[in-house]
């Protein structure tokens, strides 16, 4: 009859603790919106696409894949994203524990006096172990056995928990992906910069050899009187505008090789690199494919959808904690005042299992704030989602234009280049033969520099647009 009772308002505290679990705040759910994503980039429905080459396949100079090669084996802040990786795997571990059963081994040892007139004193004064013996005061207190407890995971609390902590070691593991594409993209751009700037010093070489030249015809002009002193100083003054252009020129090289070496995670040294044909080098051939495979190929954006996944399962654990809780604790061992009657079987033996049921019932404040917290941080996941994805659609279009709009604006900038070099030839053979003034001369040969460099500027953005288009589709990682 008694344990009956007992049956019955432990089922009538089950059923207030369920009741009250089921009372949880009701919250504004949302999902992310997928289907908003073009379904072309240009009408073209072609799903060939660039960003699964590899990336030794994509780069084929062999100094730049040397340096690529290096950097993802040296480069600081990839290995320490590296160890953030590690961290968050062993946090599934710690959060696989947290569900299983724990057990363990204790031995113990201990000594205390009650008093005379308490329950335990008035139980020692009259127990006797055996006749004619009393029982030792103070009496000491040895134990030796393996206890065990576990939480069962009745509401799968702690096994979403354990789903969420792999949500986000996936979403530290495509962290690093998105890394790695970042870190070739831009060794690649500045190898591209390094090229450039070699081919605009040449070109400055030239000029000062050509203008020096030219400088030294002035002279001879001079002194048969044929033009005046200030044409020899305006010639002149242009050949020492032209020799300081090289000193800025180096400096940017110097900077740029130091810029590589910190993301190959060295101390400086010369790049390895072959600029001799970097203006007739063909930028790569693209394939953009589909909008819609953005969601395979970038890593930023499958990062987003993980600690999405992560967000809406914390809501879950959330949740739970309205819930009651059962607890479990067991103990099994032996325990006796005196060592030597530890092996006194079953006297010595001790057990226990004792089972518990807690939940909440007032004062709800905390798991109601973790509640609306964990949902808080799912809404927010959801629009990083997306912007995530509408960013990497916008690179991808941006990269797209750039490139056809280079590409026209390299071919017009050549044609410019072989008027002007054609005019310089012109202007120095009139000029030769007095017919055209040294200003025609030295603008003529200015406006071809300029136009030069401004070709080899356009190469090297054109080379760019191809690394960076690379990127924003997703490829380099793999």
């Amino acid at each position: 009859m008694r344990n009956n009772r007992i049956l019955n308002w432990v089922g009538i505290a089950f059923i207030a603790l369920a009741y009250s679990g089921c009372n949880a705040p009701s919250l504004v759910q949302r999902t992310p919106n997928k289907s908003a994503i073009p379904a072309s980039y240009n009408n073209s429905q072609d799903t060939a696409n660039s960003a699964r080459l590899r990336w030794k396949e994509y780069f084929t100079d062999p100094n730049l894949v040397a340096l690529i090669d290096t950097a993802l084996n040296n480069n600081q802040e990839l290995n320490i994203t590296l160890q953030e990786i590690e961290i968050s795997k062993q946090e599934i571990r710690a959060r696989k524990g947290e569900y299983l059963p724990f057990v363990g081994l204790r031995a113990g040892a201990g000594i205390e006096k009650a008093g005379r007139y308490t329950q335990v004193g008035s139980s020692e004064a009259t127990t006797e172990i055996k006749p004619g013996r009393e029982t030792p005061e103070p009496l000491p207190d040895f134990v030796l056995g393996a206890y065990a407890r576990w939480e069962v995971d009745i509401w799968h609390k702690l096994r979403n928990a354990r789903k969420a902590a792999v949500n986000r070691y996936l979403s530290s593991v495509e962290g690093k992906n998105f890394m790695v594409t970042n870190l070739i993209s831009e060794i690649a751009n500045s190898y591209y910069e390094l090229l450039a700037m070699d081919t605009q010093l040449a070109i400055v070489s030239q000029n000062i050899q050509i203008q020096t030249n030219a400088l030294q015809i002035v002279k001879m002009q001079k002194e048969a009187t044929r033009v005046t002193e200030l044409a020899v100083r305006r010639f002149e003054a242009q050949v020492l505008n032209t020799q300081n252009r090289q000193y800025a020129i180096r400096q940017r090289i110097v900077e740029t090789e130091n810029r590589i070496n910190f993301l190959l995670g060295r101390y400086p040294q010369p790049i390895a690199r072959n600029s001799q044909n970097f203006d007739t080098m063909m930028p790569q051939m693209i394939r953009a494919g589909i909008p819609s495979q953005l969601l395979e190929n970038r890593p930023d954006v499958r990062q987003a959808e993980q600690n999405l996944a992560a967000a809406n399962l914390d809501i879950q654990v959330a949740r739970a904690n309205f819930y009651p809780s059962l607890g479990l604790n067991a103990a099994v061992g032996l325990q006796a005042f005196n060592p030597i009657y530890l092996g006194n079987v079953p006297k010595s033996l001790m057990s226990t299992l004792v089972g518990d049921l807690a939940g909440p019932l007032i004062n709800k404040n905390a798991i109601q704030a973790t509640y609306y917290s964990a949902n808080a941080r799912q809404i927010q996941s959801i629009y990083d989602y997306e912007r995530t994805v509408l960013n990497a659609y916008i690179e991808v279009v941006n990269q797209l234009s750039n490139i056809s709009n280079l590409e026209q604006s390299y071919d017009t900038k050549f044609r410019e280049v072989q008027a002007l070099n054609e005019s310089t030839t012109i202007a120095n053979r009139l000029f030769t033969s007095a017919r055209a003034d040294y200003m025609e001369v030295l603008l003529t040969q200015r406006e071809a520099l300029e136009s030069k460099f401004d070709l080899i500027e356009t190469k090297m953005q054109q080379m760019n647009a191809t690394v960076n288009i690379y990127r924003a589709l997703g490829g380099g990682w793999n």
